[in-house]
C-alpha cells in the first residue's frame, strides 16, 4: 500500500505542480521558489511513504509555508500553496495528538496569508479574496479530510496485520496443545499401563512364571506400539481406531481385576469415532489411576459413548486434566462432553448430534 500511494500520489503531483509553474511563474526566480515549494512536497511525499516524514516535518512545513508567503506577498501566484496543500495534510493527520486543532490551524493559516494579498494590491477586493482566501482554504479543508480517511484505513489496515499476527500466535499455540495433548495420551497411557503390567508381573514371577513372562512379553509389545504411535504423532499420521481401543481397555481393566461390561447399540465410523476413541483412552487411565473400580460398563451408541465406574472415592472429584482438553476437542467438532459423579459412580459420556456423528 505504500509504494501503492507513493506512485499514485507521485503521478499526479510532479505533472500538476509543473503546470502550475509554467503557467502561474512570470519571471525566472519565480519559477526557482515555486520548483523548491514542489521538491519540498515530493520529498514529504516520499518520507510519508517511508513512515519517515516525522524527523523532518517541521523543515517542510516551514519551507512550504514560506513558498505560499511568498506567491502572496511577492510575486503574486495564487497557486503557490500547493506545496503547502501537500505537506500540511501529509503531518497533521499522523501526529500523536491535538490532530483537529493542528488542522483548523493550517486552514487558517492559509486563509490568513491569503488575505494578506489585499494588502499589497489594488485590483478587485472580492476577486482577491476569491483567489487567495477561499479557494485555498476549501481545498486545503477537502484535502485534511481526505487524508485523515486515509490515515483511519491505515490504522485499519494495521489493526488486521496485528489481528493476522496473533491469529497466527494463537494456532502455533493450539497446535503445540494439542500435540502436547496427544502425547500424553499416548505416553501417559503407555506407562500406567506398563506400571500396572509390571506390578503384576512382579507378583506372578514365582506363583506363575508362564504368565509373567507372557506379561512382559505384553509389556515390550506395548512399548514397541507406543514407539509407533509416537512416530506417526510426529509425521502427523496417527489415527486412533474405536474398536481397538475398546479391545485395549477390556484387557487392561481385565488384567487390573476389574469386570467389564461392553454394549453397542450402534456402530460408530469416521472422524467421530477417533474423538470418542481418545475419550475412551484417557477414560480408561483414569479409572485406573484414580479409581477403585470393581465394575465398569461402556455403552456404545450411534453419536456417542458412556464410560461408567463404580470406583468413586473420597468427596471430591478428581483433577481430570486430559478429559477438560478433550472437552474442547469434542466441543470444537460440534460434541459434548460431561463428567459427573452420581452416588459413588463416575459417568463419563461423549455426544455428537446426529447431524454431526452423520
Amino acid at each position: 500500500m505504500s509504494r501503492l500511494n507513493l506512485t499514485t500520489q507521485l503521478a499526479v503531483l510532479v505533472p500538476v505542480g509543473t503546470v502550475l509553474i509554467v503557467f502561474d511563474a512570470t519571471r525566472w526566480w519565480e519559477a526557482v521558489v515555486l520548483v523548491a515549494g514542489l521538491l519540498v512536497a515530493i520529498i514529504a511525499v516520499v518520507r510519508w511513504a517511508r513512515d519517515d516524514l516525522r524527523a523532518i516535518a517541521v523543515p517542510c512545513l516551514a519551507l512550504s509555508a514560506a513558498v505560499w508567503v511568498f506567491g502572496v506577498l511577492v510575486s503574486g501566484s495564487s497557486t503557490a500553496f500547493y506545496s503547502v496543500l501537500v505537506v500540511g495534510p501529509l503531518i497533521v493527520p499522523g501526529l500523536r495528538r491535538h490532530r483537529v486543532p493542528a488542522a483548523v490551524a493550517l486552514v487558517a493559516f492559509v486563509a490568513a496569508v491569503g488575505a494578506g494579498r489585499l494588502l499589497v494590491t489594488h485590483g478587485d477586493a472580492g476577486w482577491v479574496a476569491f483567489q487567495y482566501v477561499l479557494v485555498p482554504a476549501v481545498v486545503m479543508v477537502f484535502t485534511l479530510g481526505f487524508m485523515f480517511a486515509n490515515q483511519a484505513f491505515y490504522a485499519l489496515l494495521d489493526e488486521l496485520d496485528e489481528a493476522r499476527e496473533h491469529e497466527a500466535e494463537l494456532a502455533v499455540a493450539r497446535e503445540r496443545i494439542r500435540f502436547a495433548s496427544e502425547l500424553h495420551d499416548i505416553q501417559g497411557h503407555t506407562l500406567h499401563v506398563v506400571k500396572l503390567k509390571t506390578a503384576l508381573a512382579g507378583k506372578l514371577v514365582r506363583r506363575d512364571a508362564g504368565r509373567a513372562e507372557e506379561e512382559l512379553r505384553e509389556i515390550t509389545a506395548l512399548v514397541g506400539d507406543t514407539i509407533k504411535q509416537t512416530k506417526e504423532l510426529a509425521y502427523a499420521q496417527r489415527r486412533l481406531n474405536l474398536a481397538g481401543e475398546l479391545e485395549n481397555a477390556k484387557n487392561l481393566f481385565e488384567a487390573a481385576g476389574i469386570r467389564v461390561r461392553v454394549v453397542r447399540e450402534a456402530a460408530v465410523t469416521g472422524p467421530v469415532s477417533e474423538l470418542l476413541a481418545q475419550v475412551l483412552r484417557e477414560t480408561t487411565t483414569n479409572v485406573l489411576r484414580h479409581a477403585e473400580a470393581a465394575l465398569v460398563r461402556i455403552t456404545l451408541v450411534e453419536a456417542g459413548i458412556t464410560i461408567v465406574n463404580d470406583g468413586a472415592t473420597g468427596d471430591d472429584r478428581p483433577e481430570l486434566r486430559g478429559l477438560a482438553t478433550l472437552r474442547d476437542r469434542l466441543a470444537g467438532a460440534g460434541g459434548e462432553l460431561t463428567v459427573a459423579r452420581t452416588g459413588g459412580e463416575f459417568v463419563t459420556a461423549a455426544v455428537f448430534p446426529s447431524g454431526v456423528a452423520r
